[in-house]
């Protein structure tokens, strides 16, 4: 919309003195609606054309001439442009009518993008601290897919590295082969943490775990057995969690995966002489930045080295136009200095390698962290979501059929939903009430407005025919209306800005605007306009229902 006005005002200057997209970007939405619906501020213009920003005003104002537009006002320096209801209301709803779920969903640009998300450690349980990256990651390949790109979802778990080590001591001290059996992650990380604290007062258990990694490295295959044990009873649990969250990945390819890949790195990175040595060590220098270690004295290869392979592997198997990696702003340095050295090494697709990264989830202020034990479980999160929602249903709708499976929806949809509503940089603070207070800005407040709109559209036993022609609405749907026709520039907007949140924000505008439209106006009486009231109804359920989906939660059609 903003673009087809934006055109309108460039056909309407007495000089070509700015384009198209520098006016989309310099139009605004006044603050009150007997402003307009839109209005284009002249003061920058007024530099060069001479002329006090009014009286372009009134001259711009003067040449527009389209059926778009209904109304020009000028008010001092503004533009203030009133849209014509009957044409937008014909358009944004023929368009969803026509095609409710290719409403704004973008050309395929037959161009890939692989998505690099989740990633927990093997043989630590999927925390709370986990649950960022995974939903983040979920909504951004579904928002990129509805961009037009062709997504690969990888999974790049950390299954390697000294905690193998320790965890094999601590198993072979302590563990019981039965009890890790029986609950694996639980277990393992008990024996994770009781590792810690004993190697607090004996620095021999870690030169052990040390050993122990060495042997794994060297293919030992007691260190390997244990190894697998360790990867496939966490992967077992992990597809349970990624089950319940409706996520899936197309490749689970590790940090072991590339344990073969990086040798050919270090020798191309030596031939081209980036790699100098330092304390023993080889590193590459870089500008702006501490240079990224290569690898160790004892010639162990490090995290870099393995994005490093991982970069190369992934760009000859999928050609990717764009890579996004979504790890944790901790890791902000890690991944500068990672595509730094891959551009050095000159390859220009280095620029296509984006760093996506997020705040934390603290608890009590302070970091989640395995080793302290300090660590609240997704799953167990999951389950008080679900039995509250269940409670709730049991309370407000007890004769609701498939309870279990709308409580599910509803329980999971709420984390879900508290996470990406919040800008992705911003820390949260774990509050179990908050993330599960369903009034307000929250997941279930979108979802009970879909199930309220399907509930009417029942009522009037409604179906959507595209042959009924689309007629003007009373005034108090225009603030609907003029919302639907944003969505397809939000799902752009949502991806360029690489921010989910954008999308959990105009679900809860659409919804709120809805409900306000909702308590004025009475939808089933019957009179001319009764058919395009359900026409709007069955529009904005469409549209709650696709933005939630983008976000990675489902919406009932009963609450």
């Amino acid at each position: 919309m903003y673009k087809s006005i934006a055109s309108i005002i460039q056909d309407a200057l007495p000089q070509k003195i700015i384009t198209t997209d520098e006016i989309e970007q310099l139009l605004e939405k006044p603050k009150y609606e007997h402003l307009g619906d839109v209005a284009f501020p002249c003061f920058t213009l007024a530099k060069t054309l001479k002329k006090a920003p009014n009286m372009i005003a009134q001259e711009i104002g003067d040449r527009i001439k389209n059926e778009l537009i209904q109304e020009v006002q000028v008010v001092g320096g503004y533009i203030n442009l009133f849209l014509n209801k009957l044409q937008v209301t014909r358009s944004v709803i023929t368009k969803i009518m026509l095609a409710p779920e290719a409403y704004g969903q973008q050309q395929s640009k037959h161009k890939n993008i692989v998505i690099d998300f989740s990633s927990p450690n093997i043989a630590k349980p999927f925390s709370m601290g986990h649950l960022r990256s995974t939903v983040i990651g979920n909504a951004l390949a579904n928002i990129a897919e509805k961009n037009g790109y062709n997504v690969v979802r990888v999974n790049h778990l950390g299954d390697w590295g000294t905690q193998f080590g320790k965890l094999i001591v601590a198993f072979r001290l302590w563990g019981e082969k039965e009890r890790v059996e029986q609950a694996p992650i639980e277990e393992l990380l008990k024996l994770y943490v009781k590792f810690h604290d004993e190697a607090e007062s004996n620095d021999n258990l870690n030169e052990q775990a040390r050993s122990a990694f060495k042997a794994l490295e060297d293919q030992d295959p007691e260190a390997l057995e244990l190894w697998h044990w360790f990867k496939g009873a966490s992967l077992q649990e992990f597809k349970q969690i990624y089950d319940q969250l409706h996520i899936g990945f197309d490749s689970y390819e590790g940090e072991a995966f590339y344990n073969d890949k990086m040798q050919p790195i270090v020798e191309e990175l030596n031939k081209k002489q980036l790699l100098k040595e330092s304390h023993g060590a080889n590193v590459v220098e870089l500008e702006d930045m501490p240079p990224c270690l290569i690898t160790k004295q004892d010639g162990a290869t490090l995290y870099a080295t393995r994005d490093l392979a991982s970069a190369f592997y992934r760009k000859k198997r999928y050609e990717p136009a764009k890579v996004f990696y979504v790890v944790g702003n901790e890791q902000t340095l890690h991944f500068k200095q990672v595509f730094q050295v891959i551009s050095k090494m000159g390859y220009p697709w280095a620029e296509n390698l984006k760093h996506v990264p997020f705040g934390m989830i603290l608890k009590d202020g302070k970091k989640m962290s395995t080793r302290k034990g300090r660590v609240i479980l997704l799953k167990d999160v999951l389950k008080e979501a679900v039995d509250t929602a269940s409670r709730n249903i049991e309370e407000k709708n007890p004769t609701l059929n498939n309870k279990q499976n709308v409580a599910e929806q509803v329980g999971i949809g709420a984390v879900i939903f508290n996470d990406l509503k919040n800008f992705r940089l911003n820390d949260i603070e774990f509050s179990l009430p908050q993330m599960l207070n369903f009034e307000g800005e929250t997941g279930p407040y979108v979802q009970y407005t879909h199930a309220r709109i399907h509930s009417i559209l029942d009522k009037a036993k409604y179906k959507a025919d595209k042959e009924i022609p689309v007629e003007e609405l009373e005034d108090s749907a225009w603030a609907v209306i003029l919302l639907l026709q944003q969505y397809p520039q939000v799902v752009i907007d949502s991806f360029e800005q690489v921010d989910p949140s954008l999308i959990a924000k105009y679900v809860l505008h659409l919804a709120r605007m809805f409900n306000k439209y909702y308590a004025n106006t009475k939808i089933l009486v019957e009179d001319q306009q009764r058919e395009n009231r359900l026409q709007l109804c069955f529009a904005v359920a469409t549209v709650l229902k696709d933005g939630l989906k983008l976000l990675g939660i489902q919406s009932p059609e009963r609450m």
